[in-house]
């Protein structure tokens, strides 16, 4: 998985390249918890559940269901978040969806379940090219620095791009 620090970027991004006109702060904060929010499922590994169980890691948290529940959770409360219930729902839904991609693009673990209910199976994408996080104690270590570095060049740098595209094509409308 991409560290905590990198999954923010999408709906930093987003937020930036869209403008405050389309993404209130408040909706931009609600998409940056909306994009972390899938890895409490790191709470199962002290109860004992497996990594590869559904409630594990990676597992039903980070299934597009999900993504669409917290979504859903997040349009309903359009007015706290300063916006409307569309751009609530969908903007909620590509910053918590968009965990379960960055994480199918690492290079280790056991895949996404995206599809769950409906399949357990766990996949990634075709390539992965940005180097897993260690879970736990080995965060700050020499390859701890090392995936800091791919996830500047892999997620940050691309985010940026998008951002600065987004914001482009505002400013020239």
């Amino acid at each position: 998985m991409p560290t905590i620090i990198s999954h923010p970027a999408v709906p930093l991004a987003l937020a930036f390249g869209l403008g405050r006109k389309a993404v209130s702060e408040r909706l931009m904060h609600a998409g940056v918890v909306a994009s972390i929010v899938p890895d409490l499922d790191v709470l199962a590994f002290p109860l004992g559940i497996a990594y590869e169980d559904v409630l594990g890691h990676r597992g039903f948290t980070h299934s597009l269901v999900f993504a669409a529940c917290v979504a859903l959770a997040a349009a309903c409360a359009f007015r706290a978040l300063d916006t409307t219930f569309a751009r609530a729902f969908w903007f909620v839904l590509a910053a918590t969806a968009s965990h379960g991609l960055l994480d199918s693009l690492t290079n280790g673990g056991l895949g996404v379940a995206f599809f769950w209910p409906f399949s357990a199976e766990r996949y990634f994408a075709p390539v992965q090219m940005i180097q897993v996080s260690p879970i736990g104690r080995g965060f700050f270590s020499v390859y701890g620095m090392e995936v800091l570095v791919s996830e500047l060049m892999w997620v940050w740098a691309p985010c940026t791009l998008l951002a600065g595209l987004l914001y482009a094509v505002r400013r020239k409308r």
